[in-house]
Parts: structure tokens; sequence; C-alpha cells
């Protein structure tokens, strides 16, 4: 638009200085009053449209980051994946309604509740998990593109364990934080559309299997809540300069649907550190989210994220709460030219695991509840006693989402 007014400017003081070399009068509007005789300065006029324009467009950058809570293996998901001809297991169908959300994100990011060590010593669920490496292939298939692999269970299949399953995870194009093979880094750092977002691992313990390391490799194969160090690493994540700190932390009490007081205060700690996002599991059910102001931005806690897989349920744990997830969408946005990153925005998707009969063994499904309730297609896909379910299950979760500033 500038370019074009330049031409006009030009074009006009060209026309100007013909005119008054030709000795002809310049008739021009003026406001009212004033004579045509008057000296009227038509700069005025031009310096006025351009003003007029506004404030140029700002620089800035986005990024989406999705999150998700736990995702668990039992032997029943086990058995549901299997197929008989191919002697493999496929669990491509249970995220196929909540693919578009995970793979439409930049960077989309589960908690690994389990272990790969391999299919050739077989499968088990709890308490020391081994599940099919197809399971890898899913999630990778989903769009996901980082794990969580520091929580309890990082120790089920020892040393051996942990490699394993950090290198299938490598194999299948993605990423994983908590559990590492060397002494190295322990910061992984992602550019986003010159987005640089810092992730940061930590578990309360590994149900006391930390005897199958050596007390080296508990150093740095395992990343356990030590606040001193947590503090450190966020504070080297901020001079790696880093635009956002993300924690994914394992903790809490399993099933309780309030965070405990230790949670809270550590969870404010950590934003009092540096961190910009908390992002929570371990509870297997979901507990509130909350925005903190420090320095004079928000930042952003969610204490758990609930189970986003297991065969956890009403029926099998006498706690309907444990059916229910949640993706969180957190919209980041950076202004290029002053260097500033903020949260944008914050988007909540309700989610439910189907368990249904088909033949002799069960199917799970992760439903994004919304799109349940209101497409009509898809809500008569359930029975009755499911509709009803998603519709609790929604307002159960919702009215954990109301954040509000501390």
């Amino acid at each position: 638009m500038k370019k074009i007014l330049a031409v006009i400017l030009i074009f006009l003081i060209g026309a100007l200085v013909f005119i008054n070399f030709s000795g002809l009068d310049v008739y021009v509007d003026r406001p009212e009053g004033q004579d045509h005789t008057d000296h009227y300065d038509y700069r005025e006029d031009i310096d006025e449209i351009i003003e007029d324009e506004g404030p140029e467009e700002k620089n800035i950058s986005t990024a989406t980051l999705l999150a998700v809570g736990d995702i668990m293996l039992h032997l029943p998901q086990v058995k549901s994946a299997y197929n008989k001809e191919t002697n493999s297991y496929d669990f491509t169908d249970v995220f196929k309604y909540v693919k578009p959300y995970i793979s439409s994100s930049d960077i989309s990011i589960a908690n690994l509740e389990t272990v790969t060590y391999g299919n050739h010593i077989g499968f088990s669920g709890f308490p020391r998990f081994n599940s099919p490496v197809e399971i890898l292939y899913a999630l990778k298939h989903a769009g996901f593109n980082i794990l969580n692999t520091a929580n309890n269970h990082s120790i089920d299949r020892g040393r051996d364990g942990i490699i394993n399953t950090i290198n299938y995870i490598n194999s299948y194009g993605m990423k994983n934080i908590g559990t590492y093979k060397e002494a190295t880094e322990n910061i992984l750092i992602e550019d986003v559309n010159g987005i640089k977002i810092a992730f940061l691992s930590y578990s309360y313990g590994f149900n006391g299997l930390e005897s199958l390391l050596t007390d080296e490799e508990l150093k740095y194969m395992v990343s356990k809540i030590d606040e001193g160090k947590i503090k450190e690493d966020i504070e080297r994540a901020k001079a790696l300069k880093s635009d956002i700190v993300v924690v994914y932390i394992h903790w809490g009490n399993e099933y309780e649907r309030e965070p405990s007081e230790y949670q809270v205060t550590l969870g404010r700690n950590m934003i009092n550190w540096g961190a910009n996002i908390v992002l929570g599991s371990h509870p297997h059910v979901i507990q509130r989210s909350e925005i903190i102001e420090n320095a004079g931005k928000d930042n952003f806690i969610i204490y758990s994220m609930g189970n986003f897989l297991s065969n956890q349920r009403l029926e099998s744990m006498g706690n309907k709460y444990t059916e229910d997830g949640i993706m969180v969408s957190i919209e980041l946005e950076k202004d290029l030219d002053k260097g500033e990153t903020l949260i944008k925005n914050i988007d909540y998707i309700p989610t439910w695991i189907r368990r249904y009969k088909e033949g002799n063994s069960f199917k799970y499904e992760i439903l994004p509840i919304e799109d349940f309730l209101e497409n009509e297609s898809f809500y008569i896909r359930l029975n009755e006693d499911e509709r009803l379910r998603i519709a609790e299950s929604f307002e159960d979760t919702m009215e954990m989402m109301l954040t509000k500033k501390k």
C-alpha cells in the first residue's frame, strides 16, 4: 500500500510542477470557508492518508503443543490388538478418532507408561509391564513426536528395558524424554517455527526397582524428582535460549481428583524458577488446571491429564474417573522482533476410553467426547449407556478445567 501511495505522491508532485510552470491555478477541495486563492498545502492531505494506514503488522510466529496423559497396556488390550493371520499386533484403530488432533499439532507428547523390551520375551501388564513394540508404530501413526518415559514403570525391565525402549522409540522416528542411554544432556530442545521449546521430565520414583541399576546408572538413566536439580535444569534451559520451558512430571496420589499440597507447592515453585508449562501424570484420573502469573506472563499447570489409554475403568477399578482423559492444546506466539513468547491460547479436548465387545474379545477406542456429542454419525455408533457415560465424563472433566489466575 505504501509503495502505491509513493507512486501517487510522485505523480501529484510532477503534475503540480507542470501546472505551476504552465501558469495555471490549482483548485483542490479545501476546508469549508477557505478561499481558493488561499495557500493550501496538499502535502498535509497525503501525510494524513499515509498515517491512516495504521501500524504495521507484527512479525510473529506460532506453534501448537498437544499433550495427553498416561498410555498403559494391560493384557486385555494386548490381546485385543492381536492378529492371528499376521502373528502381530495392530493398535492403530485405537487412535483413529483422536488422530486428527494429534497429527495436526506441531508437537504432540504423551506419557508412555510401559516398556517395550522386545516381543521375543513375551508380554506382561501390571506390575511389571512389557508391551508389543507395535504400540510405538500406532503412536507414530497417530502423530506423536515425543514420548515421556520417566514414570514409575521405567525400570520394569531393568537397564536393557530402558535402552531397548528408547531404541524402538527412535526407530519409529520419535524422541523421548525422562530416560537416557548415556550421561548426556537431559534437556530436549525443539525449534518449531522459530520458537525454541525445551522439554524436561521427572518421576517421583520407580516402584522400588532401583536395585536393577547400578548407582552410576541411576544418576543418568532415569530422571527422578529432585527439586535442586529441577531448578538447575530450568535455569540451564533458559541459558540455552529456550523461549518456553515444558516440564512433564510424574507425581501425585493415584485416583485422587485433587492435587496434593506437595504437587501444588512444587508446581508453583517450578513456575517461579522459570518453567512455563507443567504437565502432570500418574494419578490416572484428571486433576485441575490453572494459570499462574509470573514475571508479567501467564504460565500453565495441569496437575494430572488422566488416562489417555488403559484398561482401568469402573468395572475393574470401581472408579469411573479412570476412563477419562484430556488432550490439552496450547498455542504459543512469539514476537520475532522483540523475542518475547507467550501462551496465546489453551484448548481442552476431553476424551473417554471406550471398551466394547467384538466377538470373544474386547476392543478399545479413544473418543474425543465433543465430536461424538455433536456429530450424529458418530453418536449413533454408541449404545444408550455409552451416550450417557460420555456426557457425564465430559461434565466431570470440564469442571476441573476452570483455570484461574493465582
